[in-house]
């Protein structure tokens, strides 16, 4: 048979371009015109060249003889018609998880981001996204925002913290665009970061503000604490009665503490840690007589002081929320909101933004005043979301109350095919967990009943971009494979009516289940697509994927 012979994309247009301008029967340079043969195998590369040309040797039959009268079939995927390989980008900030412990690093280098893990390299973020500090590429070497023809309305992240990042807060619309005009140095867009954060691993955090009379117990309980705190604010919160004069309080708490002395503020920390560690070491003490929200909180504000050594931020534990949530829980922090992310690993997805306004825990730029005044005050942590089955544990959906985006977190079991609905709005995956394969196109068959759709490697790590016009994407995880694999979706919101995670309050669960096209008992009435569809897969057709897929290039 002849040897193959690999053409980039630019090669196989310029040929065609010159095939059509003289007689389309003739060859070019010895390479015969696009001709489609009901009976020629599909023979294209995945990964490593997902959007090249590839010219099939001689044709054979069924029966592996040379098929006569059929001229080798040159095959050329369209590029809005099939899932395409990204290359993220990675950050690599001081909180970040070191070496190959960290999941950004393990994925940038399955993704070809990077070409060697370096231990000692803090690997923060990864970024899936079309943002202009950090825009994905794909194999071709065309950006994400050129593939799609425009900004992605969302940014998606997987998250490795080492240690905690900052006490911050994103701004809303109005507040983002204050802060671009006055400080463009600083906050280089004008848009708003309302954000989504899906546990990969166990995750602790620091969100939202604690009730009133949560930080009136510490007050009492840790005069050095109440060192920091101005007595006219003190007063405020030891007399707050309502939501209103809560609110208030809570501000008069947090401006005071922020703007304390340095000096004081760092000889009350150094005071309150020999302390703490004086209890931690002390005689045991029964459980009971403290309650596990206090120890918690001690124990957060010893550990935070390691980390940023002189930090008054790290007796922030006594006035924010401190939480821990499993692998598959999430929750959403909109705007205003004051957080620190701890310790862990998330899927993290949000508006197209970058801005941070930050006060605490950080050698970086602080900005307490804007802080400060741009905070809502609200009381309590956010909801804890562990996803809307849509309509099984097969699809969970995480959606926010904000248009920019959502996720759908999807799992294929062993020996099953997944078959998921038009999208019909751009869309970027990542494989979080296991491996399988999956293909856009519509399932062909050569003449000996061969499935001869093209495949792509789905492993840990790997991220693509799919097109809205593309067939529905097919899952596949063969009968071998020892454990589920699992894929994070994100596109833009398609289900804002329908929020899981709500700004306030809890929701129903009736409200859940929308009409979508991830529900299998009804079809949205503005998406097409059929309901997914999940059969199992047969050791057959497994033989013959891996065979096939042998032969293709990674």
């Amino acid at each position: 048979a002849k040897p193959r012979v690999l053409l980039s994309t630019r090669s196989v247009r310029a040929r065609r371009r010159m095939a059509a301008m003289e007689d389309p029967r003739k060859s070019v340079n010895g390479l015969p015109p696009p001709i489609s043969t009901a009976s020629s195998p599909l023979c294209l590369p995945v990964g490593s060249n997902p959007t090249g040309a590839m010219l099939s040797g001689d044709i054979k039959n069924g029966a592996g003889k040379k098929a006569p009268g059929l001229v080798p079939r040159w095959v050329m995927p369209d590029a809005q018609d099939t899932i395409q390989p990204l290359k993220p980008v990675v950050k690599d900030y001081a909180w970040g998880i070191r070496g190959p412990d960290s999941r950004v690093a393990r994925f940038a280098l399955e993704s070809g981001s990077i070409s060697e893990i370096d231990p000692s390299a803090p690997y923060a973020e990864l970024w899936l996204g079309t943002h202009p500090a950090g825009p994905t590429m794909l194999e071709d070497g065309r950006t994400l925002e050129e593939a799609v023809g425009e900004p992605l309305p969302f940014l998606f992240k997987v998250l490795s913290a080492g240690k905690a990042l900052s006490i911050q807060a994103h701004p809303d619309k109005l507040m983002a665009q204050k802060l671009h005009q006055d400080n463009p140095e600083k906050y280089k867009d004008a848009t708003h970061k309302p954000e989504l954060a899906i546990a990969l691993t166990p995750f602790e955090a620091m969100c939202g503000f604690r009730r009133i009379e949560e930080i009136s117990v510490f007050l009492r309980k840790h005069p050095e604490f109440a060192a920091c705190v101005s007595p006219d604010a003190k007063l405020q919160v030891f007399m707050a009665q309502d939501e209103e004069t809560e609110r208030f309080a809570l501000r008069e708490l947090f401006s005071s503490f922020m703007h304390c002395d340095p000096a004081v503020s760092t000889e009350q920390l150094s005071i309150m840690l020999d302390r703490l560690r004086q209890e931690a070491t002390a005689a045991y003490r029964h459980p009971h007589d403290e309650p596990p929200w206090e120890r918690k909180a001690a124990r957060a504000i010893l550990r935070l002081a390691q980390q940023f050594p002189g930090d008054p931020g790290a007796m922030a534990p006594l006035f924010l929320n401190y939480l821990l949530i499993a692998p598959g829980e999430s929750f959403f922090m909109a705007a205003n909101e004051p957080h620190a992310y701890v310790a862990g690993e998330i899927i993290e997805c949000m508006a197209q933004s970058d801005n941070v306004v930050r006060a605490g825990l950080t050698g970086k730029f602080k900005d307490v005043d804007n802080l400060v005044n741009m905070l809502s005050y609200t009381m309590g942590g956010p909801y804890i979301d562990a996803g809307a089955p849509s309509p099984t544990e097969a699809i969970l959906r995480y959606t926010p109350p904000v248009p920019e985006f959502e996720v759908m977190i999807i799992t294929v079991q062993p020996g099953e095919r997944l078959t998921l609905p038009d999208l019909e709005v751009p869309a970027i995956f990542t494989t979080i967990e296991g491996a399988g394969f999956a293909t856009t196109s519509n399932q062909e068959q050569s003449s000996n009943g061969e499935d001869t759709s093209q495949y792509s490697k789905l492993n840990q790590g790997r991220s693509f971009y799919l097109p809205p016009s593309a067939p529905p994407l097919r899952l596949m995880v063969g009968l071998s494979q020892r454990g589920p694999m699992k894929i994070a979706l994100a596109h833009k919101n398609l289900h804002l009516d329908k929020p899981t995670s709500p700004l306030n309050g809890m929701h129903h669960e009736s409200e859940v289940m929308s009409q979508s096209p991830y529900n299998i008992s009804t079809r949205s009435p503005t998406h097409s697509g059929d309901e997914y569809i999940n059969t199992v897969v047969s050791s057959d057709d497994l033989t013959q994927l891996n065979a096939k897929l042998q032969k293709q290039a990674f």
